[in-house]
């Protein structure tokens, strides 16, 4: 299109935005771009079909970035999956390609893969120009004209990137206004401004996107961070107070080095912090695929990481959860159910009451005061020995813990020693204590459970007591899949033709079975 056309349409836009008080603000998600370039990960076809339909269809993000022209076969079949999607379901002008400032290279890649837009990185500033591509501006520009207007003859929109515009508008602000001018009379619907090596801080964001704006105000500008001084969230949030029309951001705020603005806690600040802005964002999706892409890239996010981190809605201490249930002391504007989420309220040695109460009133259970009281004490017990507690765990310590106040504990299994070695039968030393006598045996097993019953046979063989036949053994393990879960064991036993179970709750299968046992000798 011509600089005409180009006015004609983004003037349009500004007069639409203006009649309702909302600016629009595009965003564009480049996850299967930019944020693939975090070290150590590469998606399968599969894995970027499925985040770039999800993008588009339930978190609906105005436009996807997917990939680099001609980078290899993988990322070829990657976008021909994607744009044979696009196509067939109207997506697919929101399907963007990186193409490159080589002729017609990238133009026939695009065109064979089936891509219909085009984002042409080329160079921002004098710097990257000078030393990397050894041109002029007239070469440079001369080149670009020419992959501008073969692309828009092949029915290719066109994007540009301005490759290190930050430290071009640091150190050659006249080279980058002169390309400007140069892409204004250039079909180009935008004009994309990358904070390529996250250098900038919010003030320098402000000043340079808004003299820029001011300076050009019908083009179409978009801002694309980098999170190197952790300041990506603030100068997204100052380029749209400028007055850019789009904003590039990953998903996880994957990236190269420290990554990209993250989407997540972008659009949270805009729809917060900037209400005379709107996003098609839909909120509730952003923790679903912020998992997904977890899961995909094998990039861990950390659990403190706002929006999307494990532990961003949860209260860890007990006074907190007692200000939510008074009048929600502790909550902001962030809620967890804007992104699909629920408050959780931790449980440990900070826990108090509260804490535990909440969980309950989750889970529809209700505790008289006393064993409100007898199952805080055991969580706090847990939290002690440094064992991670969590709402699946509940139930099984409210068994465990009114279980064993059922009876009154006569035997006490006082101490016992577990060895298991290569090649050596597993072997137990059990002391029990009957009352006032304590009786000592060691023993050996096919396993560490079996030893500790052979040696409790000894036992009461030589006290000459009767003891129940075991006939059923099962472990429960909560939701979650961690090692340190906390299993139950539920054991079936027989004494005299009477079948009963028992219950014993331990991070070590092999000890919640030595306590489900000791229940057993009570209650025989």
């Amino acid at each position: 299109m011509t600089s005409q056309h180009t006015n004609s349409v983004n003037t349009s836009t500004v007069q639409e935005g203006n009649k309702s008080g909302v600016r629009h603000i595009e965003i564009m998600d480049t996850t299967l771009r930019d944020g693939e370039q975090t070290s150590g990960v590469s998606f399968s076809a599969q894995e970027k079909l499925t985040i770039a339909q999800l993008l588009l269809t339930e978190v609906k993000v105005d436009r996807i970035e997917i990939a680099s022209a001609r980078v290899s076969e993988g990322e070829f079949k990657a976008v021909k999956k994607i744009t044979d999607w696009a196509a067939d379901n109207g997506f697919i002008d929101r399907v963007e390609v990186l193409t490159f400032v080589d002729g017609d290279v990238s133009i026939k890649w695009m065109q064979k893969a089936g891509a219909k837009v085009m984002n042409l990185l080329t160079k921002g500033s004098l710097n990257h120009l000078t030393h990397q591509l050894k041109k002029t501006p007239e070469q440079h520009f001369s080149e670009i004209a020419s992959v501008l207007k073969l692309a828009t003859k092949k029915g290719i929109q066109c994007n540009v990137y301005l490759e290190d515009w930050s430290n071009g508008m640091r150190h050659s602000r006249d080279y980058v206004y002169r390309f400007i001018d140069f892409l204004s009379t250039q079909p180009v619907k935008r004009v994309l401004l990358p904070d390529t090596l996250g250098i900038l801080i919010p003030s320098e964001a402000y000043a340079y996107l808004s003299e820029i704006v001011n300076r050009y105000p019908h083009i179409h500008f978009d801002f694309h961070g980098h999170n190197d001084y952790d300041l990506s969230v603030a100068n997204a949030l100052e380029a749209v107070k400028a007055g850019v029309r789009g904003l590039h951001l990953t998903i996880n705020g994957m990236g190269e080095r420290a990554g990209n603005t993250p989407l997540e806690s972008t659009v949270a600040v805009l729809n917060d912090f900037q209400k005379d802005v709107k996003t098609s964002v839909n909120e509730k999706a952003l923790y679903k695929v912020s998992k997904l892409v977890e899961a995909f890239s094998g990039f861990r996010i950390s659990a403190n990481k706002p929006i999307v981190g494990e532990n961003v809605f949860t209260q860890t201490a007990g006074i907190h959860a007692d200000g939510d249930k008074k009048k929600n002391l502790y909550h902001n504007d962030l809620m967890p159910e804007r992104f699909g989420r629920k408050r959780k309220y931790a449980l440990g040695k900070t826990s108090g009451k509260a804490n535990i109460e909440n969980n309950l009133a989750q889970l529809g259970i209700q505790l008289s005061e006393e064993d409100l009281k007898t199952v805080t004490q055991r969580i706090i017990e847990l939290g002690d020995k440094k064992e991670t507690v969590t709402q699946d765990d509940l139930p099984f310590i409210i068994s465990d813990v009114l279980d064993s106040h059922s009876f009154a504990e006569k035997v006490v299994v006082e101490d016992y020693v577990l060895t298991h070695s290569k090649n050596m039968r597993p072997s137990t030393t059990v002391r029990l204590k009957f009352e006032d006598e304590v009786v000592e045996e060691h023993a050996s097993g096919d396993g560490q459970y079996d030893a500790f019953m052979n040696a409790l046979k000894k036992i009461y063989n030589k006290k000459k007591l009767p003891l129940a036949k075991l006939r059923d053994y099962v472990v429960r393990i909560p939701p979650g899949g961690k090692t340190d879960a906390l299993c139950e064991t539920h054991i079936t036993w027989e004494l005299n033709g009477r079948e009963f179970t028992t219950t014993g709750l331990d991070s070590d299968q092999t000890v919640a079975a030595i306590k489900a046992t000791q229940k057993m000798l009570n209650l025989i």
